[in-house]
């Protein structure tokens, strides 16, 4: 049955393609097609550029994308995108993976902010779940380039998470959006409220979202996956205040709260009798002027505040244990930036600024008793009132000339690093307790090179050096990580990348093709190194070093075709080989080959679209990769997934529906810690008030 679906289908796309030259396209979806392929990225190179002009491979995540298939998760909307791939160690967390790489190796901004910190974990970690999916405007991804741009931990590229502007208007005038959506089998329970003024100075934009997700079903043999399921709030506000005609200041908060978050593979596979995140917080507020300057050399001036609160509880017990336990982390970061966009002629254009962020740690952990209810407190994940600052200057240069474009950076990054207690365990021996303060730096560069064929076609090749400096999660974790006991580690140096690619990209009003190879060399890798003979509580203690170095290559591609006037075909695939060259073996977590491919009908009021997601069988395993739970023994094997989704809009009303896992598979995404949907179907309604 399965096969005879997928046989429709590519059949169903043939015929589309037969039929390209026979009807033709009318002006209007010409025109349309083009402006979707010519869109306006920002995160590449800092400053507005169309796809086809941008010298770095990318992927953009349009509005209409995101309300139209409701992605339950901020990560979640990004899957199937070539060379990006989301991983899930619990159904309350989602850690992309660029170019091979995810966690802390891996920017993710909001706004412009960055929003990884001093705790940021080494491999998947839930952080890009704390931003709430119904607040997003549009995703913007740069592959293997972004530490000249951004700074710090864009080894893998930069995942920029743009949030829904309010727009100025002659007139001013009110808009209200209710939005509900439900799933099958208790999986989903979301609604959504928000409300936005618009006048010709103020415009304003507030919202609530309430959701509740039930526990996750598996497909096929799966079934029920308890405990999975947790609640989550937001609320966020967002005000644009045009000063005069040449400046506007923005102000924004956005906050979300989760709630009751188990970890899965935790309670099933380690022997906790519960495993939970409760609450786990994340706020972001700032504040940012953008100044239209008279003057050439400043030309554009920003000027960005902003203040974040992370925090988490972690609430455990294991099994027949007379103790449980209570973790909280909390990490307060400030920041200031200033970005100065010049013009020096027609031909050249430059961004240059400075960045400040400031980081501070508390961390603490109670014991239990749960006979006596007596408290002992202890030592936390770690140190409490360790500090982290990043200082950074940057400038990129922007050259155009004829049918050549050109890019070419330098960053200088100096952090100062203070941990004032690393106490770890009396067994482990050879770690001194001793205060640690560290200052290091990095010089990163990139440069970039395009050539514009024609008006549809060019070809770019770029090259970036990369590098993450060590944090406090990095010198200073004591206790579980994963499936181990980690315990601090005090002399660790930046890692590094070296990346190279070259691309192609082809542009017409009724074809979009994009593809890419890379190569990308990294050194110093901080990775976790098994301490020989010690353990605490049955884990194996490791602890982080710069011990090893390796490669990542790959080749990624895309496809966007309007095969008729209201038939599109959309595709993608990647592949990565990772290798560890100083242990001779396979990278960690490197993705298997995968993609996606959808067929889309859409006209005025009605969308149709049938999407085939997949993943081959990886079996190319690291040592860590074979100790690690999550992963079945002998690697995780591949998965075709079908995909129905349909919508109807008529003024005020929207309704979207979705069928996933039409034949309801049994799969995992590498390196998850729990399998994915199975066969479930949902229903969104919308109603939008003017």
């Amino acid at each position: 049955m399965r096969k005879a679906v997928l046989i429709i289908l590519f059949a169903h796309q043939l015929k589309a393609f037969a039929q390209t030259e026979e009807k033709g396209f009318t002006a209007d979806t010409a025109n349309t097609s083009l402006a979707q392929m010519e869109e306006v990225t920002v995160t590449a190179t800092r400053t507005r550029s169309t796809g086809l002009l941008t010298p770095y491979s990318l992927n953009k995540i349009t509005s209409s994308d995101l309300e139209r298939f409701q992605y339950r998760t901020a990560p979640e909307a990004l899957t199937g995108l070539a060379g990006v791939f989301v991983q899930k160690t619990n159904h309350g967390g989602g850690s992309p993976f660029v170019r091979g790489l995810t966690g802390n190796q891996v920017l993710i901004m909001v706004d412009g902010i960055r929003i990884n910190n001093a705790t940021f974990r080494y491999g998947p970690n839930q952080y890009m779940n704390t931003i709430d999916a119904y607040t997003i405007d549009k995703v913007e991804i740069a592959r293997g380039t972004g530490s000249v741009q951004y700074g710090s931990d864009a080894m893998g590229g930069v995942v920029q998470v743009f949030t829904k502007e309010p727009d100025f208007s002659e007139k001013p005038n009110w808009k209200v959006v209710a939005t509900g959506k439900v799933a099958s089998q208790d999986m989903e329970y979301s609604a959504r409220g928000s409300v936005q003024y618009q006048s010709q100075q103020v415009a304003i934009t507030a919202g609530y979202t309430r959701r509740r997700f039930g526990d996750l079903y598996g497909g096929d043999t799966t079934g029920k996956q308890t405990p999975s399921g947790y609640g989550e709030q937001a609320v966020d506000a967002k005000l644009k205040w045009k000063l005069n005609d040449h400046a506007v200041l923005t102000l924004a908060n956005t906050f979300l709260q989760q709630e009751d978050v188990p970890l899965f593979h935790r309670v099933k596979q380690e022997n906790f009798h519960y495993y939970f995140s409760d609450p786990l917080r994340n706020q972001l507020s700032y504040a940012t002027m953008v100044i239209e300057g008279k003057k050439q050399l400043l030309k554009k001036i920003t000027f960005t505040a902003s203040s974040q609160n992370r925090s988490e509880v972690r609430n455990y017990q294991k099994n027949n244990a007379t103790n449980r336990y209570l973790e909280k982390d909390k990490v307060n970061t400030a920041g200031l930036t200033a970005d100065f966009f010049s013009m020096a002629n027609s031909n050249w254009t430059f961004n240059s600024g400075i960045e400040w962020y400031f980081d501070k740690v508390q961390s603490n952990k109670k014991e239990i008793n749960i006979v006596s209810g007596s408290a002992l407190q202890q030592r936390g994940l770690y140190p409490d009132n360790s500090t982290s600052s990043n200082y950074s200057v940057y400038s990129l240069h922007h050259f155009k000339r004829n049918k050549w474009v050109a890019e070419a950076g330098v960053r200088y990054n100096l952090f100062s690093i203070s941990i004032p207690d690393l106490t770890t365990a009396p067994s482990i021996q050879g770690l001194k307790n001793v205060p640690v303060h560290f200052h290091p730096s990095s010089l990163v560069a990139n440069a970039a090179l395009l050539y514009r064929m024609d008006g549809r076609q060019s070809m770019y090749g770029s090259y970036s050096t990369g590098y993450r400096a060590p944090n406090i999660d990095d010198m200073g974790t004591l206790g579980l990580a994963d499936f181990r006991y980690e315990v601090p580690a005090s002399n660790l140096s930046p890692e590094k990348s070296y990346h190279s690619e070259i691309g192609y990209r082809f542009a017409s009003p009724f074809l979009h093709i994009s593809g890419a190879v890379f190569y990308m060399q990294m050194a110093d890798i901080i990775t976790r190194v098994k301490v020989e003979g010690s353990q605490v509580s049955g884990y194996q203690v490791y602890r982080k070093e710069n011990s090893q170095k390796g490669f990542i290559k790959g080749a990624e591609f895309s496809l966007d075709w309007k095969v008729a006037t209201h038939w599109r075909l959309w595709s993608g695939a990647a592949f990565a080989y990772g290798q560890n060259t100083s242990y001779n073996e396979p990278m960690r977590r490197v993705p298997p080959f995968n993609g996606r491919m959808m067929l889309d009908y859409s006209n005025n009021r009605w969308q149709w679209a049938v999407e085939q997601l997949f993943a081959s069988t990886q079996t190319r395993l690291a040592q860590g990769d074979k100790d690690d739970n999550r992963i079945p023994p002998g690697g995780t094997p591949g998965w075709n997934l079908l995909n129905v989704y349909g919508s109807y809009g008529a003024g005020y009303l929207h309704v979207r529906a979705g069928v996933q896992n039409v034949f309801n598979e049994d799969y995992r995404t590498h390196g998850s810690g729990i399998n994915g949907m199975g066969r479930s179907a949902w229903l969104a309604v919308q109603f939008e008030l003017r």
